[in-house]
């Protein structure tokens, strides 16, 4: 029997179970609580471990141009037992990864039951862990039981852990045509951590105005889960649509203002309304859509929203939506390890960490369970660095978004891994003949050269921490 203390993780889904096999297989114990079926919840319909809930698909697998697809390899490297499990229950879905649900779960359910250091017990934890518990990791996503949200609550002294998520879109900056759009902020006001020009500042005249709140009243809309009814807005925020529906009016002296703004190529003629863009992560690589909280669904988004002038070419990083979540203000609470800052001996994983998705989901799991098992065995492991995939991911999590610069929300908000997370390259990249290349090729050439930059920087890595790769 092992004389090393056992490490707690809380939740079998997808970012628990990935955390308890990389504990195991560094050699720890490893106690992982799944309360299902002992307590139930609105989505799962089993009691397997890493049950999907939703959709089957792990997303791209392209691992040269995509940032999810880079994270599936970087995964496979590091031993994950996710992406093991996943190739294994592969079905056919052209360029993505998607699996046979019942058969992938069913996998890595028998994998943890048969690893020796591993012990499953059934059963709701209700509370903060006891003392005794020197380390655990709370992995509970989305559908955390309400008698551990509330503990948490109390413990973070945040005043909210579930609520309807409020999500605006977010573009890549360099999509923004700046030959329409302008920086400015609003009376040119110098904000905490602002020069003045912290916003870009979209202008639209009277019809354009007219044409795009039309096409958000006439745009599908997606509905809310019958789960979900009862769950309050987050700080008021309400859906840019309905708040064009109490008027058409209203979204010109709300979040498209145009006051204390001046176009400077046009400084006579006042823009009839604007929409702001507001950085969104420290690299100022992406910018998010200025209260446009929105349930339009995603295909309509990208067509209305590409009808304000300035963003008629925009890329986007994420949409909009509103969905009931359960997640921490990470970059306030949680350490560069995943620890929580107000007891560190709790780390947490998965979605209540605020990464969106399966595969972001599993990864933060996995570098979670590594950077436990490493700090019990007295083996710390250095960060990953942040031009990795799963470097980025984790990076944006704990430090790497900024807060927002004027009163408004809670501005962390969930995310998937892309490319604006990660560090802009060192030089652009260029045709073999040495010249610019432009437009749709100059974009496939920038995604490879980060995903080559990620592939040397992760090997460099691990060779620095003696870390074999994992068999193919």
């Amino acid at each position: 029997m092992s004389k090393i203390e056992p490490i707690h993780v809380i939740g079998g889904g997808l970012a628990g179970s990935e955390a308890t096999w990389q504990i195991a297989r560094a050699g720890v114990p490893v106690i992982l609580h799944e309360m299902r079926p002992v307590r139930g919840t609105d989505a799962h319909k089993t009691q397997g471990l890493a049950e999907l809930v939703c959709s089957n698909s792990f997303r791209s697998d392209d691992a040269e141009t995509n940032a999810v697809g880079l994270l599936h390899q970087e995964m496979r490297t590091l031993g994950s037992l996710i992406m093991a499990k996943g190739d294994a229950n592969q079905v056919p879905a052209g360029g993505a990864l998607a699996v046979d649900r019942d058969g992938f779960s069913d996998a890595v359910t028998a994998a943890l039951e048969a690893h020796p250091l591993v012990t499953i017990e059934r059963g709701e934890v209700t509370g903060i862990p006891p003392e005794e518990w020197s380390s655990v990791i709370i992995a509970t996503g989305p559908l955390t039981s309400p008698a551990l949200a509330e503990a948490i609550l109390k413990l973070t002294g945040e005043t909210s852990l579930a609520f309807f998520d409020a999500i605006a879109p977010i573009v890549y900056r360099e999509s923004i045509n700046m030959d329409i759009a302008w920086f400015q902020s609003r009376y040119d006001k110098v904000g905490p951590g602002g020069t003045g020009k912290d916003y870009i500042n979209c202008p639209m005249t009277k019809e354009q105005y007219d044409a795009f709140v039309d096409a958000l009243l006439s745009g599908d809309k997606t509905e809310f889960k019958e789960w979900e009814a009862d769950t309050p807005y987050f700080d008021g925020c309400l859906p840019i649509e309905v708040m064009a529906e109490r008027g058409r009016e209203t979204l010109r002296h709300g979040p498209m203002k145009p006051v204390g703004l001046t176009d400077p190529r046009n400084p006579d003629v006042k823009p009839y309304a604007i929409v702001q863009l507001r950085q969104d992560n420290a690299l100022g690589t992406l910018f998010n859509m200025v209260g446009f909280q929105t349930k339009l669904k995603y295909g309509a988004q990208t067509g209305i929203f590409r009808m304000i002038p300035g963003l008629e070419n925009a890329e986007f990083a994420r949409l909009g939506g509103i969905h009931r979540n359960t997640y921490l203000n990470s970059p306030k609470l949680l350490d560069p390890t995943l620890r929580l800052k107000a007891m560190p001996r709790l780390r947490f994983a998965g979605q209540i960490t605020g990464c969106e998705g399966y595969v972001e989901s599993a990864a933060v799991g996995l570098m979670t369970g590594r950077f436990a098992a490493a700090e019990r065995l007295g083996h710390p492991i250095q960060p990953l660095p942040h031009t990795t995939a799963l470097g980025a991911l984790i990076n944006h999590i704990t430090g790497g978004h900024i807060e927002t610069i004027d009163e408004g929300p809670r501005s962390f908000q969930p995310m998937n891994v892309n490319f604006g997370l990660f560090p802009p390259l060192d030089r652009a990249p260029k045709a073999e003949d040495g010249k610019r290349l432009r437009g749709s090729a100059k974009a496939v050439a920038k995604k490879k050269m980060l995903t080559d930059r990620a592939r040397a920087d992760l090997a460099a890595w691990m060779a620095a921490a003696n870390m074999p790769a994992a068999a193919e």
